[in-house]
Formats: C-alpha cells, sequence, structure tokens
C-alpha cells in the first residue's frame, strides 16, 4: 500500500518549522541586546549577550516579553550576591572605617532593593511598565550611589566597582526591554 505524499511532508514540516523556531529564539537575545546598545551608549553588546545568554531558561525564550522577565530576574540575583558579599566584607574587622562605612552604606542599598525587585516583578507580570520603570531606574541609582560614597575619599578603592556595575548594566539592559515593549 502506497502512502500519500502528505504523511511523508509531514516530518519534514515540522523538522523546518522546529529549526525556524531555534533559529528565531537564538536570534532573540543577540537582536534584542543589539537594540539595546544602539539605545543605551552605557550598555555592552558583550554583557548584554552573555548575561542573557547565561540566564536560567533563556535558551527557551521566544518572545521579548519573557526575556525582560528573566532580565529583572538577574538583577534580583546579581543584588541577592552582591549583598551577601558586602556581608562577608564587613566581617573582616581590620577593615579601615571609611571603607567599613561605605560597606555599610552599599549594603543598606542592596538590601533595600531586593522587595523593591520584587515588586518590579509583580509589575511586570500585571504589564504596569510605568511602576517597573521606576523600580529598575532605582537600581541604577543604587549602584551609582554605592560606587559614589567610595570616591568621597582620595585614594580609596572600591572593592564593589565590577559589582555595581554589573547591576547597573543589567538594569539599564531591563530598562531597554521595558521600553521596546511599552
Amino acid at each position: 500500500m502506497r502512502l500519500p505524499f502528505s504523511y511523508f511532508s509531514l516530518p519534514i514540516f515540522f523538522l523546518l518549522f522546529s529549526t525556524f523556531h531555534a533559529m528565531s529564539t537564538n536570534n532573540l537575545i543577540p537582536e534584542t541586546c543589539k537594540k539595546c546598545v544602539q539605545k543605551d551608549p552605557n550598555l555592552t553588546y558583550k554583557f548584554c549577550v552573555t548575561s542573557l545568554q547565561a540566564a536560567r531558561g533563556s535558551h527557551r525564550v521566544d518572545d521579548l516579553r519573557e526575556l525582560g522577565k528573566i532580565s529583572i530576574k538577574l538583577i534580583k540575583h546579581n543584588v541577592t550576591n552582591t549583598r551577601h558579599h558586602i556581608q562577608k566584607l564587613l566581617k573582616n574587622r581590620r577593615l579601615d572605617s571609611f571603607l567599613k562605612e561605605c560597606l555599610d552604606d552599599c549594603f543598606s542599598l542592596y538590601s533595600d532593593s531586593i522587595p523593591t525587585l520584587g515588586q518590579a516583578l509583580k509589575d511586570y507580570k500585571t504589564k504596569n511598565y510605568e511602576n517597573v520603570n521606576i523600580d529598575l531606574s532605582s537600581m541604577i541609582d543604587v549602584s551609582t550611589t554605592c560606587e559614589d560614597g567610595f570616591n568621597e575619599k582620595k585614594g580609596a578603592i572600591s572593592p564593589l566597582t565590577k559589582r555595581n556595575n554589573d547591576t547597573f548594566q543589567l538594569s539599564a539592559i531591563s530598562l531597554s526591554i521595558i521600553n521596546m515593549l511599552s
């Protein structure tokens, strides 16, 4: 018995569809990062792509809205890790009093931002992008305020420069995605 042609073409159709779907999913992050970098000169393409591709579940994302949620979760993860890192640094009893004061300030800033990010995720889920924008903008303020504190004393070196920069860039990426969605 000879099978109709359509039975043979069905597997080929699924193969082509899944290949196209995988290609469009694989292009979402690079294309999104390209747009983010064009809109914000403070962002680097490599950081954007590397961060989003490393995020849990990002390889399955096929729309900008889901990528936006992942980007906010990345900030929250970064902020939580930075807070724990500061906590460890504060345990050093030989810290200079100025550095200890700066680290205390940064610890407070990062601690206070965790509930803000939780609220940002809730607002994101309800598409309240205006509030999300405000919350994410405050994350940029957290990173710059923390870093600026160390610059108040000549010769002081911030042990948080990379972490503050990461928080800044992750927040800028999320803000760019929010602006694309609004």
